[in-house]
């Protein structure tokens, strides 16, 4: 939800309702897109090639509509556009039809993106235009070779179906799934004159990483052990009231952030977002991690809430990710392709508290292309947990805000100073930022 929010802004300040987001993957983590969509107020259009995953969402209430036929899927939109209705549409196809039938009718798409799993695109991540779902998985494993140049030939068709949209005005943005690593691997027009950056940017580089990851704010995730919805929704209620708290000295520059991450957590309830566990995840920097955390410690104690709760974070955050083409890919000086900072989280995490830490690989961008470091701490309304998670939850954040500062990331640079405000012990070196313009004058 607030990459849509956030990517709504980014090209209209009046708000989101009447555009249009396209994009593709209703399995798994990409399952959330159309509920994200309404919350955030779009017309939203996602294409699933698998039928199952598709009604297995709808029956499941996180997409509205099923349309299998292109006709009608242009005609359902054009009326949501002209209605501004907010509404989440299931195309049972390829997206790769949907970008081309939309050109083809001129109808404009003001969000584009793809979360399809292309970290594995020889096994059923990334599905060829022209094959049915059926028609795929056989040739998978009677003709792979014959697959991978199918899947090549389907994402440069699929790319330029994109570069279409985008030369009349389409927002397009990498989703950190592989789309524009593997689009370039198979030959397609993605790259810029410099051979190096991708014509479309990262989501994490337009979007999440200026506008959340540099202000400290990214996935704060609890379970509660209890299974009950009850704890659940008292912690909803805990932490939309520490919020709206926080929200009343709040920087000008976080606001929009914080304001975001209520209207979340209000309609975290009625959109029904629970599957499986009592869970639940919301956008905070380091205040209100620790913040929330402390209130759901105090309510514990009181019996308010029945069982200890399990705090963590998403790979997918501030920190404890190394990532070069999605969660590190706004930073600039290098130092993306690196991984201590994955490093640095677990072993700082481990002794100041985590329950248990974790190193592993993958995360949706492919094995070898990222190093993740994960935690979780176990609250039971004790003292010492309180002391844990303060203690924990402030490095584990700052530790990336601290690297974003030394890669000159202005607000970073805002936002680690603030944090050194707020805790005396708090030490980071603040970067000079050079004169670019000087600079070239020297050279030249």
């Amino acid at each position: 939800m607030f990459i849509f929010l956030n990517a709504c802004r980014k090209i209209d300040e009046n708000g989101p309702h009447g555009k249009l987001f396209v994009t593709s993957g209703l399995g798994g983590m990409s399952g959330a897109q159309p509920k994200a969509g309404n919350i955030a107020g779009v017309i939203s259009v996602t294409a699933e090639i698998n039928p199952k995953a598709s009604y297995k969402r709808h029956e499941q209430g996180w997409v509205d509509e099923i349309i299998s036929d292109l006709d009608k899927l242009c005609e359902r939109v054009k009326n949501a556009k002209k209605s501004k209705e907010v509404v989440s549409i299931a195309y049972d196809g390829n997206i790769v039809d949907v970008w081309e039938k939309f050109n083809k009718e001129n109808i404009y798409i003001d969000l584009g993106s793809d979360q399809t799993s292309l970290h594995n695109p020889w096994a059923g991540g990334y599905y060829p235009v022209g094959l049915t779902f059926d028609e795929s998985n056989k040739l998978m494993t009677s003709d792979p070779n014959l697959f991978k140049i199918k899947v090549k030939e389907s994402l440069i068709r699929h790319t330029n179906a994109i570069e279409k949209h985008t030369k009349k005005g389409t927002y397009f943005f990498d989703y950190g799934n592989a789309f524009l690593l593997e689009a370039s691997r198979a030959g397609a027009d993605i790259m810029k004159s410099d051979k190096v950056t991708f014509k479309y940017p990262s989501y994490v580089q337009d979007i999440m990483g200026p506008m959340c990851f540099d202000y400290g704010f990214g996935p704060f995730r609890w379970v509660c052990t209890s299974g009950k919805a009850s704890d659940l929704k008292m912690t909803d209620d805990i932490a939309c009231s520490v919020l709206k708290d926080l929200l009343k000295d709040a920087p000008v520059e976080i606001q929009q952030q914080m304001k975001d991450n209520i209207q979340w957590i209000k309609g975290a309830q009625e959109n029904n977002l629970v599957v499986g566990s009592q869970a639940r995840i919301l956008y905070a920097d380091s205040e209100g991690r620790i913040a929330i955390a402390k209130a759901f410690n105090k309510a514990i104690k009181k019996g308010e809430i029945s069982a200890p709760i399990v705090l963590g974070r998403d790979h997918h955050d501030v920190s404890g990710t190394d990532s070069p083409y999605r969660e590190t890919s706004n930073i600039y000086d290098g130092s993306s392709f690196t991984a201590d900072m994955a490093i640095q989280n677990v072993i700082g995490d481990s002794f100041r508290g985590a329950t248990w830490v974790s190193i592993h690989n993958g995360g949706g961008v492919g094995w070898g292309e990222v190093i993740n470091g994960g935690f979780g701490l176990t609250i039971d309304g004790s003292p010492e947990s309180e002391d844990k998670l303060s203690n924990m939850l402030f490095w584990d954040v700052n530790n990336g805000i601290a690297r974003r500062n030394w890669a000159r990331n202005k607000e970073a640079i805002f936002a680690i100073k603030r944090e050194m405000k707020r805790n005396s012990k708090l030490e980071v070196t603040i970067p000079f930022s050079a004169d670019d313009e000087m600079i070239d004058n020297l050279i030249n």
